[in-house]
């Protein structure tokens, strides 16, 4: 398998350090609001990334962070009147919705920044130990950037930019803002009552510190591989790098991985321009989950994505098109394990590896399950296609969707209480009865299902 590594700015074969095993550690949300469709699309290449390597067999062990202190945390709790950890509670299950709904699977760790504070104040101290880290006339520890003769190398940045002996205390800034950034920040009244005690007094950790201390106490001082958003990538990646090289003398990282943005109908996405989704939005509009997912995951990741809503429409129409292909395969197939792939399908899978092998190229994988779908129509239409067949067919729609996360599968028939509804609501049209057909209808979906009546009868789709 070849990824883009974003810190050799080239495809690699990915190599683990031990074996088969993967240590991942991805950046989650910041959890101050809702997370946006943006957000979302990096949630879900990094979904997409665990999936396959587990397909090949990789150990992984992925752990994905819950930033619930920093400057944008802090100030929404106090807008809102609520205690940090009751303003953030809001938003961090909010985000394990999201994640259920778009079939996101759980990460074996969601460590939160508040709860690794002690891990945090020890890494400071050994940088503050080595020479890296130095204390400012308020109690705040800053990062010597000066100290770090290879500070720039994840995104290439010019040395002679940085503002040596100069200070940056907010989490973000700009790339023109290099200078030494913060590692622990003193108390300031705006905080609150957000401070823990630390040897340089009452504060609280700067943001980049959070992801280095809680990835290594989770994957270790070394780990094969690091993901985000782009966005991410200057400063809050470049100063993990910094801190955590310079506080264990080992390399931190040998992969990084970075998603792209998103815009929303060829704009930045914002409140004002009334193009900021997110997913609560787009379900209230009737969009399914699964088309939304499908939708953020068709592009390849280093992509510039444009999401649009006509895009959207687009995403379910084709995963409408897969639900009629498979229907029609359980229409034919016997329930078996299957026999062998029928000829016309024996390169799929290979067809589909050889794309994600090739540094997660989705839309490549998706087009040879299109170029399948449309392969066995034709023989279900010729009728050259047996019960066995199916079943194998089946199989393999199964096993990729271990992947995808998106298709028709038996794991995602309904259970027998859908099933009776649905054979009450016959019943009902079948007498006419259209005041209880539509009772039935809204039952159903409140069950999380559509209801939708064609020539060849009503079919289910999962919303």
């Amino acid at each position: 398998m070849r990824i883009f590594n974003s810190a050799s700015r080239s495809l690699e074969v990915l190599e683990p350090s031990e074996g088969n095993r993967v240590g991942m550690y991805t950046c989650g949300p910041t959890v101050y609001d809702f997370a946006h469709i943006g957000n979302l699309r990096t949630f879900l290449f990094e979904d997409l990334l665990r999936r396959y390597l587990v397909f090949c067999g990789y150990d992984v062990t992925q752990v994905m962070n819950l930033t619930d202190v920093d400057d944008k945390t802090i100030r929404a709790a106090r807008e809102a009147g609520k205690s940090l950890d009751e303003y953030t509670r809001v938003y961090k299950d909010a985000f394990f919705e999201d994640l259920q709904a778009l079939n996101v699977r759980p990460a074996d760790a969601y460590p939160c920044a508040t709860a690794h504070i002690p891990q945090m104040v020890e890494m400071i101290a050994r940088l503050v130990e080595k020479g890296f880290g130095y204390v400012a006339e308020d109690g705040s520890v800053y990062f010597s950037i000066e100290k770090d003769a290879g500070y720039g190398r994840l995104v290439n940045l010019d040395r002679d930019q940085m503002r040596r002996g100069e200070r940056v205390e907010h989490d973000e800034y700009e790339k023109e803002g290099v200078a030494d950034f913060a590692l622990w920040k003193a108390w300031k009244e705006e905080d609150g009552d957000v401070a823990w005690d630390s040897p340089w007094g009452r504060g609280r950790p700067g943001w980049h510190i959070e992801c280095s201390a809680m990835s290594m106490a989770y994957l270790g001082e070394s780990f094969d591989l690091h993901t985000g958003g782009v966005d991410n990538r200057f400063p809050h990646h470049e100063d993990e790098i910094a801190q955590s090289e310079g506080a264990t003398g080992k390399p931190f990282v040998r992969y990084w991985m970075h998603s792209n943005f998103l815009l929303v109908e060829n704009k930045k996405m914002s409140k004002s321009a009334g193009n900021f989704y997110t997913l609560r939005d787009l379900l209230g509009r009737g969009h399914s989950a699964r088309a939304i997912r499908y939708a953020l995951l068709n592009a390849h990741y280093r992509q510039l994505l444009n999401f649009t809503i006509a895009g959207l429409d687009q995403a379910a129409a084709s995963l409408d098109r897969l639900d009629t292909f498979n229907k029609r395969l359980e229409g034919l197939a016997s329930g078996g394990s299957g026999g062998e792939l029928p000829k016309f399908c024996n390169d799929v899978r290979s067809e589909f590896v050889a794309a994600m092998d090739d540094d997660l190229n989705l839309p490549g994988a998706i087009a040879a399950i299109f170029r399948l779908a449309t392969a066995g129509n034709r023989a279900m239409d010729e009728d050259v296609l047996d019960a066995n067949g199916a079943d194998a067919i089946l199989g393999l729609l199964r096993e990729l969707d271990e992947v995808l996360g998106f298709l028709r599968c038996e794991a995602d028939a309904p259970d027998r209480a859908v099933q009776a509804l649905m054979e009450q609501r016959e019943v009902a049209r079948g007498a006419k009865d259209w005041a209880e057909a539509d009772r039935l209808r809204d039952e159903i979906e409140s069950m999380g299902w559509t209801v939708k009546d064609t020539s060849d009868g009503a079919q289910l789709h999962r919303k």
